[in-house]
């Protein structure tokens, strides 16, 4: 037997005794899951553990000769468990947490079965990806116009609640009753209601309320779970929070204006449940500037769910939680709640959302599945920065695998393919290889020009104003045998700069010049071009040295 305690404080007990394999084999699988579990500190990783120590139990089961321990695991064994799982994610998950607990025994401390144990298998792609445009804003038009439902039914009965505890209402009238009644239910989380004979509940006024349903009754100043669900899509698409984020969320607080009237800079305190020990929290702070800015959410969640939190605080001192909802039947919830670890019911009050919200939700609007995963992860890739974790995981397992991304990404690498082709374009020979001299060009420092009206770097008076380097990057460019001593013992005179140069100097000033050269004695062969070079005379290597010192004019 392992007990696991979650930070809540609640313990949960796990029955090794159940696995189907020998008693040998249970005791072992106990003290490592028994090991492994101290760091943990949510139920929710102790029972995906668990579940996969049963698959694992199981599998053995069902071989022909079951091991009674682990040492009587073999490698022929492990290729078994490894081939049956590694063709899919939910597999690949199972395979590493097994080879995570497997690893902490001696057992597999080396030798056949060890290596077997460790040998890596392909990363799982995730399977969640980014929502299209489409499916987004359809998403998210569908909480906005639930969200703003709710939001403005109970705008309109807090001005009325407002206008009876200010007195500002008739005594009798019509308002002043109903104002009456939203007291009662701002002060108990109910509206009046009878019990009948039958034992059935009776809502007490309800032709004054306009009906018994929630929206009538208690729905006009609290949320109800698929609402509170609608405003988490909604802070989810603005933030890129985690669903789990929701369930202990505290109530944001409004920081220091520093005289500022017209914003409110509210500070978020947002928990990581996957950071480790002491890393567990961090605040955000996000400013309400008007109605587009990504504070104007968060004033509006702590309109709606006032009087839920305030009903909190009365019923459960201390409670402070920003995602509190209206229970649709408290006793009967509240009487099944086994959930260690999101915050356990405060009268008919709930809090956070939990799994069966997003899928309930999401059914409710035909979304063909839980929204909050897609939320987030297009969230962070439509900003491109990471959120609630590393670079790392944001490049890893956000960014890179996302279909939306690459699609995106190709015009990018497209412009980018095109831009290193111009750039190598750059630095190779422009001109044209002859096989003699043409009396009708004319002749510079470094090559003979056809038609220097035409250069790439034209003079305001119409002719060339390249330096003489700049010739063999030039299209007018015509390079003969009677040019080749002279450019390879400038080839010979850059390279040896690089000794003297430090990289940055150098490659300012002589790389794109010595690439030209490599591309041209490539061109005209090496064994050409090193023969050229021993045929330099005194007036090629006199024509080099001005030309590494700069001194010739074009």
């Amino acid at each position: 037997m392992v007990k696991v305690v979650n930070k809540a404080g609640y313990a949960n007990v796990f029955d090794f005794s159940e696995l189907p394999v020998p008693e040998p084999m249970q005791r072992s699988l106990a003290r490592l899951y028994a090991a492994r579990s101290r760091a943990w500190t949510t139920h929710e990783t102790a029972k995906t553990c668990w579940s996969r120590v049963m698959t694992f139990a199981t599998f053995l089961s069902e071989l022909e000769d079951t091991p009674e321990d682990l040492d009587g695991v073999t490698v022929a064994v492990l290729k078994r468990w490894r081939a049956r799982h590694v063709s899919t994610v939910t597999g690949k998950a199972v395979l590493r947490t097994v080879r995570l607990l497997l690893q902490q025994d001696r057992r597999f401390a080396g030798g056949p079965v060890t290596e077997e144990l460790l040998r890596r298998f392909p990363a799982a792609k995730p399977s969640k990806q980014s929502y299209e445009n489409d499916e987004h804003k359809r998403v998210v038009l569908a909480a906005q116009r639930q969200f703003r439902a709710a939001r403005l039914r109970i705008e309109e009965n807090n001005r009325l609640l407002r206008a009876w505890r200010a007195g500002e209402l008739e005594e009798a009238s019509r308002d002043w009753r109903l104002g009456e009644v939203l007291n009662h239910l701002a002060r108990t989380g109910d509206v009046p209601r009878s019990i009948l004979p039958s034992g059935q509940s009776h809502v007490d006024h309800r032709n004054l309320l306009g009906g018994s349903g929630p929206e009538q009754t208690w729905g006009r100043l609290f949320l109800s779970r698929m609402e509170l669900t609608a405003l988490a899509v909604l802070l989810s698409d603005r933030f890129a929070w985690n669903l789990k984020i929701y369930d202990r969320m505290p109530a944001p607080t409004a920081g220091p204006s520093m005289g500022e009237k017209t914003s409110i800079t509210y500070q978020v305190q947002v928990e990581k449940h996957r950071a480790g020990r002491g890393r567990w929290f961090s605040t955000e702070n996000v400013t309400d500037s008007g109605a587009d800015s990504p504070g104007r959410l968060i004033t509006q969640a702590l309109e709606t769910t006032a009087h839920g939190r305030d009903l909190a605080t009365r019923l459960r001192p201390g409670t402070d939680l920003l995602m509190v909802a209206r229970l649709y039947a408290p006793a009967r919830v509240a009487h099944r709640h086994q959930d260690t670890e999101r915050p356990r019911p405060v009268g008919p009050l709930s809090f956070g959302i939990a799994y069966n919200d997003a899928q309930r939700w999401q059914q409710a609007h035909d979304l063909g599945g839980s929204p909050f995963q897609r939320v987030r992860r297009t969230t962070v890739t439509r900003e491109g920065r990471p959120r609630q974790h590393s670079q790392s995981t944001n490049d890893r397992v956000y960014v890179l695998p996302d279909a939306n991304v690459q699609r995106a990404s190709r015009s990018v690498f497209a412009d980018g393919a095109e831009e290193a082709v111009e750039q190598a374009e750059a630095v190779v020979f422009g001109g044209h290889l002859a096989d003699a001299p043409d009396p009708a060009h004319d002749q510079t420092a470094t090559a003979d020009c056809e038609d220097e009206t035409t250069s790439p770097w034209p003079t305001p008076e119409g002719g060339c104003g390249a330096d003489f380097m700049l010739c063999l990057a030039c299209k007018n460019a015509y390079i003969h045998p009677g040019h080749h001593p002279r450019l390879a013992l400038l080839q010979q005179q850059i390279a040896s700069l690089r000794s003297v140069l430090d990289d940055s100097a150098w490659n300012e000033r002589w790389q794109d010049h010595s690439l030209r050269l490599e591309d041209l004695r490539d061109r005209v062969g090496a064994a050409a071009w090193d023969a050229a070079r021993a045929r330099a005379g005194s007036d090629d290597s006199a024509l080099v040295h001005l030309l590494m010192k700069g001194d010739l004019a074009p």
